[in-house]
């Protein structure tokens, strides 16, 4: 019962209302209003994954996950069962149904790498067959169609007949009689075909009168030598229903043959369009995937900038004021926050908003807050806010209470026995963290100990605290009580919490601040309202000077915590400008060093062509030589056209820089590739590295990528022993891209169709190329794996990257 009172006052039925918005189908709509919340961890966790995964696939897809088609077939299903004749409406419902469920199936299945989306669907049946068939006998318009059976098509044809010699047949009479009609019209009355007579000239037409005009001057009779027409067409309409409804009982007799696969479509179809609202819902909140920890390992309830959903729907669809988050950050060992500070200050908004993300992670909802999300898996959210006022039952604000908060200790109880117990504990127990043994429970608590005498409200606040330490996960209260303040520096499993309050404006500011009690405000809010002074000056004296100084030192604190935060938010601010100039820097190095890379790679083609240019002249040479006897003069002509050639290509080799200058400690130089000029720190070693600094920024460089500030190069280091000669890597090929041209779909196909296949694609490939086998039973993958290992042109496979398949699809590459 009091589960159910906490979903009504943390206004979880709004929540749900909000997420059914953003469900595709009625089912899914239903299902999101009265979503059912999780008895097990592990159930969360799926929900959750699942969310997951519906969330990267509605990003993947143009236009996300269609439910198109889709409609709640439920009723007619039941009807199906009992042997009642389902409608043309009906019948074409589920038709569309299956149709929109086997599209829907398809998506998932081109997406091998969520598998849990791919196990919801592994043993779904859309009856193909079955679709086809009401489409065949019911048309677009719900009526049956004449194809459906020859018998139907025959009977429609006598219809036809039968209309036409009546049409026929009135319009003679019209024509014959035309001045004792009204109009010279043919229209029905019923299944009668009548004509429109005027009524004092009745007895010209003989016939049965159908109906009167409002007026009484018009009758619309039916002519007595179409009367045995009109029977006849009476009798040839029943039979076309009776056969109408006799194909519509044989295909409702296939739908009910197959009802058990049909419910079970429904339930996938739902929990698919389910996961997708919650999906949808939790990207516009901009929420993030919760992560349950386990708290007795020592692991911080992490909730930055959480917001309260509500409020976001309300500040987007309502005009309501902008949310303004709240940071929760618990240490694992805190098993109480009491959070004090003045009235609507954002205390009560906190306990609320702390339940509605434990309640969404339980579903599988995203919780609206920064990256990571991680807190608790309750097994139980207890709450207590608001008045229980009852004028029937006398009951009183602290009655109220009182009466709510026994029901939680009783809930709590039972989560006591159901885990074996806590045993017998003293009243103030001593610190000790959560334990896997203590109820998995959250209790909020709003204004604990109110309404009543304040020393005994405050002695009861304190009492109850101590024992919600002792047997429950997490509790959070709000109070106005100084006492309750004192509790964390007497216990280590309480923290105090508090809602920042500016007195400059009278407002509150709605942040809240871990670690330092609440202030009272009262008389500097009286005194600013315009209290008589000497009114406040008694109640300052009636207070105490200790109060005064308490508020005093709480004061402080709130000071220094707002200049600490200052300082960090520019700390911040300057590391966020140091990592933008850092990789500034990078992409220029970068940037650089291809422009290097590609004009060494130019200049060595230049020298390439022109060694091939001259290997081209001197073997021209040789062959005029070769022709015939060559003579001194011969030789000599040789000899100068190759000092020729030598001189002509020499200009094309790269000339080195003329060394000028050896750095030095303390020296400046400048880095011609990232356009620096900075400070020698070392002196070179033997292999020509030394340290530089430029700025804020160290970095090692080397002799040859460096220049005095008027340009000269430095001198090489001499090598004590000979280094063998570096050999340059080829140049690494561009990483291979899959298209469709590369990507071989063999899904469907047998082994020997398959190798077929892949030989012709390997023999016309000039790269690696994807091949799409699916998992089905394996015996796919193991046939195109065995092909590959013996195939002479393939170097090695490998499975796909996930994002292209995974385990499903094959890269082999071709040499």
């Amino acid at each position: 019962m009091i589960q159910s009172e906490t979903l009504e006052l943390l206004e979880w039925h709004r929540l749900c209302q909000h997420m059914s918005t953003f469900a595709a189908t009625k089912l899914g709509a239903r299902a999101s209003r009265q979503l059912p919340i999780p008895d097990s961890r592990a159930e969360s966790e799926y929900l959750v994954a699942q969310t997951k995964e519906i969330y990267e696939l509605e990003i993947r897809l143009t236009t996300g996950l269609s439910f198109e088609g889709i409609q709640d077939i439920g009723d007619s299903l039941e009807r199906a069962e009992i042997q009642a004749v389902l409608t043309g409406e009906e019948l074409l419902a589920i038709a569309t149904t299956l149709a929109g469920t086997r599209n829907l199936r398809r998506v998932i299945d081109n997406q091998p790498d969520f598998p849990i989306l791919n196990q919801l669907i592994a043993d779904l049946r859309t009856y193909p067959e079955l679709e086809q068939e009401i489409h065949r006998c019911i048309d677009d318009r719900a009526q049956v169609a004449d194809r459906a059976s020859q018998k139907l098509n025959d009977i429609r044809n006598d219809l036809r007949k039968l209309r036409s010699q009546i049409t026929q047949k009135l319009q003679n009479i019209l024509q014959v009689k035309y001045g004792a009609v009204q109009e010279q019209i043919i229209t029905q009355r019923g299944d009668r075909y009548v004509i429109p007579v005027k009524a004092p000239q009745k007895d010209a037409i003989p016939g049965i009168v159908h109906d009167t005009s409002t007026s009484g001057a018009t009758l619309y009779i039916e002519p007595n030598s179409i009367v045995p027409w009109g029977n006849q067409l009476r009798q040839t309409i029943k039979k076309e229903q009776v056969e109408e409804e006799a194909i519509r009982r044989i295909l409702t007799q296939q739908v009910a043959a197959v009802k058990p696969d049909l419910e079970r479509l429904l339930a996938i179809v739902t929990t698919l369009d389910l996961a997708t609202a919650r999906a949808r819902y939790s990207f516009w909140l901009g929420a993030n995937p919760p992560r349950f920890i386990k708290r007795e390992e020592n692991e911080t309830i992490t909730l930055r900038q959480l917001r309260h959903p509500l409020l976001v729907w309300q500040h987007q669809h309502e005009q309501g004021s902008a949310v303004i988050p709240v940071d929760l950050l618990i240490q694992p060992q805190i098993r109480v926050v009491t959070i004090t500070g003045p009235n609507t200050g954002g205390k009560t908004v906190s306990l609320k908003t702390l339940g509605l993300a434990a309640l969404m992670a339980k579903v599988g909802l995203f919780v609206p807050a920064r990256e990571p999300v991680e807190l608790p898996w309750f097994e139980k959210i207890l709450a207590d806010i608001g008045d229980e006022q009852s004028l029937q039952q006398s009951l009183s604000t602290f009655s109220g209470h009182i009466r709510r908060i026994s029901r939680i200790l009783e809930a709590l109880g039972q989560g006591e026995k159901e885990t074996g117990g806590q045993g017998d504990k003293e009243e103030f127990a001593s610190p000790s963290p959560p334990s896997s043994s203590s109820p998995q429970s959250l209790v909020l608590l709003d204004e604990v100990g109110a309404g009543t005498d304040p020393a005994e409200g405050s002695a009861l606040a304190i009492a109850l605290l101590h024992y919600l330490a002792d047997n429950a996960q997490l509790t959070m209260a709000t109070t106005h009580f100084g006492e309750l303040k004192a509790l964390k520096y007497e216990d280590e499993r309480f923290e105090n919490a508090s809602v920042e309050f500016d007195e400059s404006t009278l407002s509150p500011t709605y942040r809240l601040l871990w670690g330092i009690p609440g202030r009272s405000n009262a008389l500097a809010i009286a005194l600013r309202l315009g209290l008589k002074p000497e009114v406040v000056e008694q109640a300052k004296s009636q207070v105490g000077e200790a109060s005064d100084e308490v508020n005093q030192v709480i004061a402080g604190l709130e000071a220094q915590r707002r200049r600490q935060e200052t300082k960090a938010a520019e700390a911040q601010s300057l590391l966020q400008q140091a990592e933008r100039l850092y990789k500034e820097v990078l992409d220029k190095s970068a940037n650089l060093q291809e422009r290097e890379r590609s004009l060494r790679a130019s200049q060595e083609i230049a020298v390439q062509q022109a060694i091939a240019s001259a290997k081209g002249e001197i073997a021209s040479i040789i062959r005029r030589l070769q022709k015939g006897t060559p003579t001194a003069q011969d030789a000599q002509e040789a000899t100068n056209a190759l000092n020729q050639i030598n001189q002509k290509y020499q200009a094309t080799q790269e000339s080195k820089p003329k060394a000028g200058f050896m750095p030095k400690v303390g020296d400046r130089i400048r880095i011609p590739k990232l356009g620096q000029t900075a400070e020698v720190l070392t002196a070179p070693d033997n292999d020509g590295e030394f340290a530089v600094r430029f700025g804020i920024m160290k970095m090692t460089v080397k002799l040859e990528d460096v220049e005095s500030l008027d340009g000269k190069k430095p001198e090489a280091i001499a090598q004590t022993a000979s280094k063998p000669a570096k050999v340059t890597p080829p140049p690494q090929s561009a990483p291979a891209i899959r298209t469709s041209q590369n990507t071989v779909d063999l899904r469907g196909k047998r082994v020997a169709d398959s190798e077929i296949i892949l030989d012709k694609a390997i023999s016309e490939a000039t790269g690696p190329i994807w091949i799409i086998h699916g998992h089905g039973t394996g015996k796919l993958r193991q046939g195109v794996h065995a092909f590959l290992h013996q195939h002479k042109r393939v170097s090695r496979f490998e499975a796909a990257e996930q994002a292209d398949g995974g385990s499903g699809v094959t890269v082999a590459y071709i040499q």
